[in-house]
């Protein structure tokens, strides 16, 4: 008797793509994507792999099939860190993501619809920076904080050799991931001109050296580290009579003073005080998508501002329709969930993390409602906390909470997983109590 090699019954991929779910989802995901999670599970068939059966390839290319044409997943973040760069920063509101689906199509992003003729780009986006920081008399919207400062460098410093940055030595600062203020100026064609030193400077350091060569003085926040004991630092106000561009990178793109932040600079009251120009981050405390923001300040200010926007290199750096869409929508909407976070009631969050303890308690997990501390993060305050509560669990739920779906990332503290509530919003509770239940069934 013969016997039928099993493996002769797979069926064909044509055949399979052309079953009514998996053709749907090439619609959703394309057709390269879902032919390869076939191909895949045909070959899993052949292997005659445990629960792969030749009748069984198209639930195994199915159950394959990730949710979108993405490798990006969500991710809930229950580290306590508000502004996590591994996660992007700052989450958009509600009214950016609305923003972003609009001008996702064809938009009239450099279009005057009522002449029909090509109208000014991000100028919508920049009227409400305007708006949002009133002293400043001119802005430009670049694609990320550092791209603000090198266009800034280049327009201004870097169109001639022996042009020089005045700048501390104290803030030549590393910005993350190896990369340091001092190599992205220099990559512009600017000289440095260092002063002062480690620790301390003054006001006549910056004097000494201000000469015909002098393009700006550089003043660089040092966002991520603190530097205490015996120091000290010159300040835009007394820097701005010396009768060279004072430029101020605040880092954080904080717009107007908060009463948590007390020592985070912010760009209405650094223009206020003679800047220039300020340079900042709008995915960081402003709470948008990521962006480098330029904003000049009166007369000289905005005279550099426009010639910055005509730079050729400012074409390389633009952003596109959907920041744009984005970072209008952030300032012009409601709060954002930056702001929200920060802004989060200690009382409440204590409320929250019991309300989910007990919940997942009655479900036979170890879980405890405890007292957590949050910090801001990228790049932000550095050295402030801010009290939270968070829901502590055995440390194994660590990994098992980041393989699911969505992904939960908290921190380990101490042999336990901590979920920290103040950079989760209040609407993502649900969700966090399934994570929690399907990360304890396997």
């Amino acid at each position: 008797m013969t016997t039928v090699d099993p493996r002769r019954r797979i069926p064909r991929t044509d055949a399979v793509l052309a079953e009514p779910r998996l053709a749907e989802a090439a619609q959703r995901l394309g057709r390269p994507l879902v032919k390869a999670a076939v191909v895949a599970a045909q070959e899993r068939a052949r292997r005659g792999e445990v629960g792969v059966s030749p009748d069984a390839v198209v639930g195994a290319a199915l159950a394959a099939l990730p949710e979108a044409a993405t490798a990006l997943s969500p991710v809930l973040n229950a580290t306590g860190v508000l502004l996590h760069t591994n996660l992007g920063r700052a989450p958009l509101s509600a009214a950016a993501r609305t923003a972003v689906a609009r001008a996702a199509g064809t938009c009239d992003v450099e279009l005057d619809l009522d002449s029909g003729h090509r109208g000014p780009r991000g100028a919508a986006a920049v009227a409400a920076l305007l708006a949002a920081v009133p002293a400043a008399a001119a802005a430009h919207l670049v694609n990320n904080g550092a791209a603000a400062l090198a266009l800034v460098a280049v327009a201004l410093a870097g169109g001639s050799p022996g042009r020089e940055i005045v700048i501390a030595r104290g803030e030549l600062v590393e910005i993350g991931d190896g990369f340091r203020i001092p190599d992205l100026l220099t990559a512009t064609g600017a000289r440095l001109r260092e002063v002062g030193t480690t620790n301390r400077v003054s006001r006549a350091d910056y004097a000494d050296v201000v000469g015909e060569q002098t393009a700006l003085i550089l003043k660089v926040h040092p966002s991520n580290f603190v530097v205490s004991g015996f120091t000290r630092s010159v300040g835009v106000d007394e820097l701005a009579g010396l009768g060279v561009p004072v430029v101020a990178d605040i880092g954080s793109g904080l717009l107007a003073p908060h009463p948590l932040l007390p020592d985070e600079p912010d760009a209405g009251t650094t223009l206020a005080r003679g800047a220039t120009l300020v340079t900042a981050s709008g995915d960081k405390l402003l709470g948008g998508p990521q962006a480098g923001l330029i904003l000049g300040g009166p007369g000289a200010g905005a005279d550099l501002v426009a010639r910055i926007r005509r730079h050729p290199l400012a074409r390389a750096m633009r952003v596109d329709k959907l920041t744009l869409a984005a970072f209008e929508a952030t300032l012009r909407g409601p709060s954002t969930p930056t702001a929200d976070a920060l802004g989060a009631d200690p009382t409440e969050l204590t409320a929250r993390a019991r309300r989910l303890a007990d919940r997942l308690a009655g479900l036979g997990i170890e879980a405890t409602a405890v007292p957590s501390t949050a910090t801001v993060g990228g790049g932000g305050a550095p050295g402030v906390t801010l009290p939270s509560a968070a829901v502590a669990l055995p440390e194994r739920f660590a990994a098992a909470l980041r393989a699911g779906t969505p992904a939960v990332l908290g921190r380990v503290e101490r042999g336990h997983c901590l979920l920290d509530l103040r950079a989760l919003p209040p609407a993502d509770d649900e969700a966090l109590a399934a994570a929690v239940r399907a990360a304890a069934e396997r």
